[in-house]
């Protein structure tokens, strides 16, 4: 099986293209090759297929073999795939995900695909879609007791759940102690992706991210989306944001008008190998 690693911020994947290979136990797979002692070393494992419905289709498979609706950094990285390997000469290309279809913007240079924009949707608060339990319309500056310890969250989902938590130092935050607490946390039926989330000012923020089903990754694209989302619910920052991550920075815009959120961030190809099944 040929594949081709690929990262956006440091959150890496192995990337499988349907067109060509086939996958008899994608969940399976995720595990073996997302190893990084024994695998090819990843956050997990992601297809591109065809789509009745877009122009591509994507399946996201976490390290531990669960699916992932949504992936942002993915989804950037799907789009310099099928642009630089040919397979469109599109710059505007729609891909369908567990999380509906989204459209992407490419940027090229010197044919190959070097930053992409992506319309994320529309963030979702209401606390049974996201899903978290809770007695209100909205989760936003709500008290959860986790690992111990009680925290103020704000809950989003973008097309995958996410809590955001606000912390004073997210360099020196213990995430591999709370990150489990909240993602294995009675309150959230699927599981929660949970940001720690520094701000610096109204258009610059820090995070760190511990996503269920692959711990610490140096970057989630979705979980940006709902930290900015998060911060504008809270009055902390303005509509577009800087965002750093272990990884790498990334740009969001709300658009207030349509309630669409905007990521743009680079999407890189490290290598490319073979896989014996």
């Amino acid at each position: 099986m040929k594949f081709t690693k690929m990262h956006g911020c440091g959150n890496d994947y192995v990337y499988v293209n349907l067109f060509e290979e086939k996958i008899t136990d994608p969940a399976a797979l995720s595990i073996k090759v997302s190893d990084r002692h024994f695998g090819i070393g990843s956050d997990g494992l992601i297809t591109i297929g065809p789509s009745e419905h877009a122009d591509f289709r994507m399946r996201i498979y976490n390290a531990d073999g669960s699916e992932a609706e949504m992936c942002g950094n993915g989804i950037r990285c799907v789009a310099k795939y099928v642009y630089d390997h040919h397979m469109t000469d599109q710059k505007e290309i729609s891909v369908e995900t567990g999380a509906g279809i989204k459209t992407l913007q490419l940027t090229v240079e010197d044919g190959k695909v070097t930053m992409v924009r992506v319309d994320m949707g529309q963030p979702v608060l209401e606390p049974d879609q996201i899903p978290v339990k809770a007695s209100g319309d909205r989760v936003v500056d709500e008290p959860i007791t986790a690992g111990g310890k009680e925290w103020r969250m704000t809950c989003v989902s973008m097309g995958n759940p996410h809590a955001v938590v606000f912390v004073d130092d997210v360099a020196d935050f213990a995430l591999e102690t709370y990150g489990p607490a909240f993602e294995n946390h009675e309150r959230f039926p699927k599981r929660i992706n949970t940001e720690f989330v520094q701000v610096i000012s109204r258009k610059e923020v820090s995070m760190r991210v511990w996503e269920r089903g692959s711990a610490e990754t140096f970057a989630c694209g979705t979980g940006t989306c709902a930290t900015v989302m998060a911060c504008i619910l809270n009055d902390r920052t303005d509509n577009q944001v800087l965002v750093h991550l272990r990884g790498g920075d990334l740009q969001i815009e709300y658009d207030s008008e349509s309630r669409h959120i905007f990521m743009t961030g680079p999407a890189i190809e490290v290598f490319e190998g073979q896989w014996e099944q």
